[in-house]
């Protein structure tokens, strides 16, 4: 069943609004959090509608999100896909996912341990000789963020638009992001806290072609995208274009009040296998559902994904997987994603049966990154603790220790 209600005109487009109904499910047996529930309440479809409206007037032109739970689908979309042809974003549109596909590269290689291609605790120099300084370092730190490698992010993307300009259009060789990376020293020693670094899913594209001989590109199409019928998801990595009808992307400069850039073209090469995926709201919660519902890979493999390394008070992360836990004792698991232009949150419960993809079409703007948290409270926990949740500040991905208001 799909549910849709209309909502409010805006002036350069229709809102979509929709109903969410039905239960989430309670966090899994592997940690405990405060006040953990068998069921969490219903959805507050207010809540989930002031979070996208929080969005829009925070600064992003559009912000949807779709919530699938069995065969009940609930969609919600408020605001503009495109400032120049006015036209209102739907739940449907097409848009850059950011570090989401940080997940698809762990399922990935964690379907090559599967196969005995490698194991987790192998070193990364047993697969790809004299690339890392530190031969200590292992697969297993790489896909957790304990590796300490330099996020060189933080230097192409100092300078928000200048920086975003300078690559939208080159094409980067993995070598050349790792070299960026390795002209600065680590940041911690291998295995030793976490420390977001898009570095680290660099290095797993590079083992995914290394050990398959295989465009990591053809890599997710033949083991994910075609599987699980992902019919709008993409890796067009070095074309610009989203195919299909889209979100354009508006990235947010760093000068208070400057205009907003679009962002949609690029060739997302500074990325690659650590964000250069499109999709959409539906086959993220499909991906994520079946990851989480054990389809991608063996029981264990996905224990291993859900071994836990503190982030703060409300996160941890796995292998390529993101833990957080809400105000209401419910834990989800997916990952946030940001590339120029996009912000995403897309979340599932511990079984798969409940996943929740929210998008907002700019970035650089913490106050719109906020907003999308804010989302998964509303869906997953309800009125009450809706009402009173206080959210984290979250922190962008690209550039991740480069502090901006």
């Amino acid at each position: 069943m799909i549910s849709v209600t209309m909502g409010r005109t805006t002036a350069l487009g229709a809102v979509m609004l929709s109903l969410l109904a039905v239960p989430a499910q309670a966090s899994d047996a592997p940690h405990t959090i405060p006040a953990a529930r068998a069921a969490a309440p219903a959805p507050d479809v207010t809540a989930l509608r002031q979070a996208l409206r929080a969005a829009l007037a925070a600064g992003a032109p559009g912000a949807m999100a779709r919530v699938d739970d069995g065969g009940t689908v609930h969609k919600a979309a408020e605001g503009i896909a495109d400032r120049g042809a006015g036209r209102a974003i739907t739940a449907d549109d097409r848009f850059r996912v950011g570090s989401v596909t940080k997940t698809f590269s762990a399922a990935v290689l964690l379907q090559l341990v599967d196969e005995g291609a490698l194991g987790l605790d192998d070193r990364v120099d047993d697969h790809l000789p004299g690339l890392l300084p530190d031969r200590r370092t292992t697969v297993r730190h790489v896909l957790s963020h304990r590796s300490g490698l330099y996020d060189y992010t933080n230097d192409l993307f100092a300078r928000t638009v200048p920086g975003f300009e300078a690559v939208r259009n080159k094409v980067f060789g993995y070598q050349e992001l790792m070299d960026l990376s390795l002209a600065k020293p680590p940041t911690v020693a291998p295995g030793g806290s976490y420390a977001y670094s898009n570095t680290n899913f660099v290095v797993a594209g590079m083992l995914i072609e290394k050990l398959t001989g295989n465009p990591v590109g053809d890599e997710y199409r033949d083991r994910i995208f075609t599987p699980l019928n992902l019919r709008d998801t993409f890796y067009v990595h070095p074309g610009t274009a989203v195919p299909g009808v889209h979100a354009r992307g508006y990235l947010t400069p760093d000068e208070a009040g400057a205009a907003l850039v679009d962002s949609t073209r690029q060739t997302a090469s500074w990325a690659q296998s650590a964000g250069a995926i499109i999709s959409t709201t539906r086959d993220l919660n499909t991906f994520l559902a079946a990851l989480l519902g054990g389809e991608l890979t063996s029981a264990a493999r996905l224990a291993e994904m859900r071994r836990w390394v503190p982030v703060n008070s409300t996160q941890a992360y796995g292998l390529g997987l993101r833990r957080r836990d809400l105000s209401c004792g419910v834990s989800v698991y997916g990952h946030n994603g940001t590339v120029q232009g996009y912000y995403t949150s897309s979340f599932t419960s511990g079984d798969g049966r409940r996943s929740v993809t929210a998008v907002a079409n700019t970035s650089n703007n913490s106050a719109v990154l906020n907003t999308l948290p804010r989302a998964l409270e509303a869906v997953f926990c309800g009125s009450a603790a809706a009402a009173r949740a206080a959210v984290p500040a979250e922190r962008e991905d690209i550039a991740p220790d480069v502090v901006r208001d």
